[in-house]
């Protein structure tokens, strides 16, 4: 295949870790198969292709790859899983994997020469999964890592693209869609007229920008984040449990100021564990107050077990709207401040977004049910712990004209 010339700005790029922001129809699926077919045909390689779903991973790349590599493979298979083997130009073989992020974790304990991740800003749980999953692999071989994506609003896809400033390692790319000579730039002129602006300047022009429909639109990292606790009086140290096994359990612990200000100063954020570990590491919290998910009648009890002060939080029709109201409001008036360590927060509070716009849409619907374990955890705790008690007159007639009594 032939690349252009912005492709070939990064293939001829020697950064361990390279990190690709571009716009649609680029050519990331044709980068990638290169980089893969490079590697495989130079060593022995084991190399592993990622994308959000396995669906995805075979419809993307499957079929490109297994028409680039039909000459030299030994063998393909598609089930259990997808895998190719090739000849290589050492006399030796490699083999090329593609998984989905959903099953990542069945990773753990391989070893791999390059890991291209695709779609990275729409990876659920992105640090969590890199760190403890992904990054061991690459130890034994000294592997490299591919990020590619289009932007999605300033989540972790916007920390990889700046991860540069910080480790020499990375190496980062801004390309377009126009810097794709093969694409009509009459239909690219087409699309344009017929998307917001918003919209187009992070899918064509791979421009970090708020996602569309943010939930929480108040929040500015700039503002709202913080890195050292002020020197002030606080009176409480409370937090908000969301309870997971599979997917992961969430805690935050927050401290209030004797001004009703809030800091979260820290999270917890794991799947696979048991209600018994997740109530072990909370009492080691010393929380005053503890606000978990009621749902999770066990994980309650266990924690009651650990004389844990469990207070009720409600679930209701409208207590996700109602938690919301509080949480924005403080955000609006500059109470709630965030530690900048708690990434796994910040990420959900800046993806964490309503269903897209649709004439039938019901203005009173609720987000979409993702990206939101540490967020369930902050509601549960802002919202019952009297936020609106706390809040000065002008602010608490807001929040109670958009969040009434139960």
């Amino acid at each position: 295949m032939v690349l252009h010339q912005a492709q070939k700005q990064i293939a001829n790029d020697t950064h361990r870790f390279r990190v690709v922001n571009c716009g649609r129809q680029f050519g990331k699926t044709t980068l990638s198969v290169e980089e893969i077919k490079g590697v495989a045909l130079s060593k022995n390689a084991n190399i592993v292709y990622i994308a959000p779903t396995i669906q995805q991973a075979r419809d993307i790349a499957w079929v490109m790859l297994r028409n680039e590599l039909k000459a030299i493979t030994i063998k393909a298979k598609e089930a259990p899983s997808l895998e190719i083997e090739v000849h290589n130009l050492v006399g030796g073989t490699s083999i090329i994997k593609l998984r989905g992020w959903e099953a990542v974790e069945t990773l753990r304990g391989q070893q791999f020469d390059l890991i291209i991740l695709d779609e990275v800003a729409s990876m659920r749980n992105f640090w969590l999964n890199w760190q403890e999953v992904l990054i061991p692999t690459l130890t034994f071989r000294r592997g490299q890592a591919m990020f590619i994506s289009t932007p999605k609003g300033f989540n972790h896809f916007y920390d990889l693209y700046n991860f540069e400033t910080k480790d020499p390692d990375f190496k980062s790319f801004n390309f377009s869609s126009y810097d794709n000579p093969f694409l009509d730039r009459e239909e690219l002129e087409n699309t344009r007229s017929k998307s917001t602006e918003d919209r187009f300047a992070q899918e064509y022009m791979a421009d970090f920008r708020k996602q569309e429909g943010l939930v929480y639109k108040e929040f500015q990292r700039s503002f709202h984040t913080f890195k050292e606790l002020p020197n002030r009086v606080f009176v409480k140290t409370f937090g908000g449990h969301d309870f997971g096994t599979h997917n992961p359990c969430a805690s935050i612990t927050i401290k209030k100021d004797n001004d009703s200000n809030f800091y979260v100063i820290d999270e917890f954020y794991k799947r696979g564990l048991t209600d018994a570990e997740q109530a072990d590491y909370v009492a080691n919290l010393k929380w005053d107050e503890c606000y978990p998910d009621p749902e999770s009648a066990s994980g309650i009890l266990e924690f009651k077990k650990r004389g844990i002060n469990v207070r009720e939080v409600i679930k209701n029709k409208d207590s996700v709207r109602n938690g919301i109201n509080v949480v924005k409001e403080l955000f609006k008036t500059g109470r709630l401040k965030i530690h900048e360590s708690c990434t796994n927060l910040i990420y959900e509070l800046e993806t964490y977004a309503y269903p897209e716009k649709r004439q039938d849409r019901n203005e009173e619907e609720n987000p979409i049910k993702e990206n939101d374990h540490a967020l369930d955890a902050l509601r549960y705790a802002l919202s019952m712990h009297n936020t609106q008690r706390d809040l000065p007159p002008v602010y608490r007639r807001q929040v109670e004209r958009k969040n009434p009594a139960r």
